[in-house]
């Protein structure tokens, strides 16, 4: 026993059992007792008497087996540091560690009683302290989430002596502490979270502290707290992330924006609303500060905020609305400059961003791709911002975005199928800048050939390149695959890219491909409907023009281009030959129709020319009837006409039109020609080869008629084998 007595020197033994003692008024005398002894061996200078005393106490008593030894030493090791003062902090890891490994005891009271001990400690040291800040700034997070009320009750005391201390104390190592607050920031423990979020605001509100200089060490633990199913939390990490805010419109400067930026992307695609749309509204913030800083993230940008286009419920208008701000604000920063290369630049340092870096340009790969799988997207208004933004690279960087042309063009060809009609327009304008761009490949003399030079509202034949004809074969190629497409938006696309680009281009191009098209019943479609186009359309006006006086060699190149193409439709071709004054051509095609097989389409077509005669389109040809002797070919075509018709009404409109024609024996020979009805004779017509038309038509009609037959015979046999 002596011996065991002499092991707790210079504790007296009368001490030492009271320090074990369950009952916690000796256990608290025992330290009382404590603090008067290390106040003499500190007056007496006895130093090794206190190493061993301390020793003793973190040892033997609050690292012991037994629990009330343990609560024993944690009260005494804080009256060693009370009874040391300010001398305690040179004995600072000695008292702290025994107490740190306290806070796993499984014992309520022993963690409650390290608490107190710790706190104890921490008051004295003060300042001191900050050395092991990050050790007990760990403690304080675990016990944050502790069960016990007492305990947590302990822990909050002590977090807010630590707050003090930290917030009076210049010496804090705030690079030290980031790290720490980085890993524990992602805990899922509410409680946890709402002790960290206190510790950011405590150390926000510190003037010598800068935490906006780690912020994108923290930024995406907080969105991730900005979740928590807690209301109380999230509106502490909502100030939290606003006091952020206005100190980086106070101090840009201090912002590395570029380090954030993809935190915040994949924040903005969040399910959770509220993290969505602080996400958002905090890039529109990073792109109204940062500006051109925010350039190369523009793919991922897009990518966060054009899917919310589709939001079309009321609970997320607010941020579908951020989104189009983001949108539009990115799409200023996009400039001309961004087409140049790098080595463009290299002679021109006066390009530096709002915050004095060097000018940063756009990746042109990612955003293309963006904006491709976005034109694929189901709702209309992704569609149409994907387009917008298509059409911005075209006009901003035409250079750099047609090296991935051939990605996005089959694209564009492909949306003119979609349902919305405002897609399908800025689908055209783009697919129009595209063909018509002069950073796009040029175009083939073969595809040029015969070109007007003429310039229709801005867009003359030599603004269009070689994706010009890729289009139109395209195009071509679109409505045949979809006949229904044809028939319900034929010719609105057509009509609007004759606003779009030269008319006389499109025609020439499209009859090209027409001419020899392998399918011939789609071919004699789109001829009708193209005729009709030219036929009606007011934005084909000057085309007709050109075509009706045929006075100049280039328009009588386009009559026999269109006519080659035109020959896939017996009546187009007619009517052709109306618009263009070919009445005695046009006269000679009706005589051969006795040749064709007359089918109920075939009759449809000339019910449908009937009507046409009579619209204001071709008045100067109802005109032209009043001199029929320099106009006989017009009235044998007409006639022609009404022979072919059955009783029909369209054959009593036509017979009462030429029932009008004036009769000749009745008008005075020098009175029957009436001048101004038709033009003077047209030299430039002398270079058409007519009987080659001719032929060339009956040789079309020819190929048609063995189409059909092959078809009607492919039919008998099917119903023959299912008879059979």
């Amino acid at each position: 026993m002596a011996d065991r007595v002499q092991d707790y020197g210079p504790m007296s033994p009368a001490c030492a059992r009271a320090l074990s003692d369950k009952m916690y008024e000796k256990r608290k005398g025992a330290a009382l007792e404590i603090e008067r002894l290390v106040r003499d061996l500190m007056q007496s200078n006895s130093t090794d008497q206190i190493d061993k005393l301390l020793h003793i106490l973190g040892t033997e008593f609050a690292l012991s087996a037994n629990g009330h030894a343990r609560k024993g030493g944690l009260i005494g090791l804080a009256a060693l540091a009370i009874g040391m003062g300010k001398d305690s902090t040179a004995y600072l890891p000695q008292l702290i560690q025994p107490v740190i490994a306290c806070f796993s005891d499984p014992d309520n009271r022993t963690r409650y009683f390290a608490c107190e001990a710790l706190y104890n400690i921490v008051k004295i040291a003060r300042s001191a302290v900050l050395l092991h800040f990050n050790t007990v700034f760990s403690i304080l997070s675990q016990l944050a989430a502790d069960p016990d009320i007492n305990v947590k009750n302990g822990s909050e005391l002590l977090d807010r002596l630590m707050k003090d201390i930290v917030t009076e104390s210049p010496a804090f190592d705030l690079v030290a502490f980031v790290p720490l607050l980085r890993d524990r920031i992602y805990s899922t423990n509410s409680f946890v979270r709402q002790f960290l979020l206190s510790w950011i605001t405590t150390l926000n509100s510190v003037p010598d502290i800068n935490l906006l200089v780690y912020l994108p060490e923290i930024l995406d633990g907080m969105f991730h707290i900005l979740g928590d199913a807690n209301k109380e939390i999230r509106k502490m990490c909502e100030f939290c992330l606003d006091h952020f805010m206005k100190e980086m419109k106070q101090l840009p400067s201090s912002v590395d924006y570029a380090s954030m930026v993809n935190i915040l992307i994949a924040h903005s695609q969040a399910h959770d609303e509220v993290i969505q749309l602080t996400a958002i509204n905090w890039l529109l913030e990073f792109l109204n500060q940062a500006g051109r800083t925010m350039i190369p993230f523009t793919s991922g940008l897009l990518n966060a905020t054009v899917p919310c286009m589709a939001y079309d419920d009321v609970q997320r208008k607010s941020i579908k609305e951020a989104a189009k701000l983001v949108n539009q604000n990115l799409m200023r920063l996009i400039t001309t400059e961004d087409d140049k290369d790098n080595d463009e630049l290299e002679d021109k340092p006066q390009h530096t961003t709002p915050l004095g870096q060097r000018a940063i340009r756009l990746d042109i790969a990612p955003t293309v791709d963006v904006i491709t799988r976005c034109m694929q997207h189901d709702s209309m208004q992704c569609k149409i911002t994907a387009l917008r933004w298509t059409y911005h690279l075209h006009m901003k960087t035409p250079r750099k975005i047609f090296q991935h042309v051939e990605d996005i063009f089959p694209v564009l060809v492909r949306t003119l199928s979609d349902v919305s009609d405002e897609v399908v327009l800025l689908d055209l304008e783009v697919l129009a800048e595209v063909v018509s761009s002069p950073a796009g490949p040029a175009a083939t003399a073969q595809t040029t050939e015969g070109a007007s030079q003429s310039d229709q509202r801005g867009k003359s034949a030599s603004a269009t390149n070689a994706y010009f004809h890729k289009f139109m074969t395209n195009l071509l190629q679109l409505f045949a695959s979809d006949r229904q497409l044809l028939e319900d938006r034929g010719s609105f696309i057509i009509r609007q890219l004759c606003l779009l680009l030269n008319t006389e281009d499109i025609y020439r191009t499209l009859s090209e491909i027409l001419v020899d098209y392998k399918d011939l019943q789609f071919a004699t479609e789109m001829v009708q409907t193209l005729n009709s186009i030219l036929l009606t359309a007011t934005e084909l006006f000057e085309l007709r023009n050109q075509l009706k006086d045929l006075n100049s060699e280039s328009s009588c190149k386009l009559f026999c281009c269109l006519y080659k193409s035109w020959c896939h439709s017996s009546i187009a071709t007619v009517s052709l030959c109306f618009l263009t004054q070919n009445y005695k051509h046009a006269s000679s095609l009706i005589y051969s129709f006795g040749d064709l097989e007359v089918t109920v389409h075939f009759l449809t077509e000339i019910d449908k020319l009937v009507q046409l005669l009579e619209s204001p389109i071709f008045t100067y040809l109802r005109l032209q009837l009043l001199d029929t002797e320099r106009n006989q070919h017009l009235v044998k075509s007409l006639y022609g006409l009404l022979m072919l018709l059955p009783q029909s009404t369209a054959f009593t409109t036509l017979q009462r039109r030429l029932a009008c024609i004036p009769n000749l024996l009745q008008i005075p020979k020098d009175q029957r020609k009436i001048p101004g009805l038709i033009p003077e004779k047209r030299p430039s017509i002398r270079s058409i080869n007519w009987e080659e038309m001719l032929a060339h038509f009956m040789k079309i009609q020819a190929e048609h008629n063995k189409t059909k037959r092959l078809r009607l015979r492919s039919t008998d046999d099917q119903l023959q084998s299912l008879k059979i």
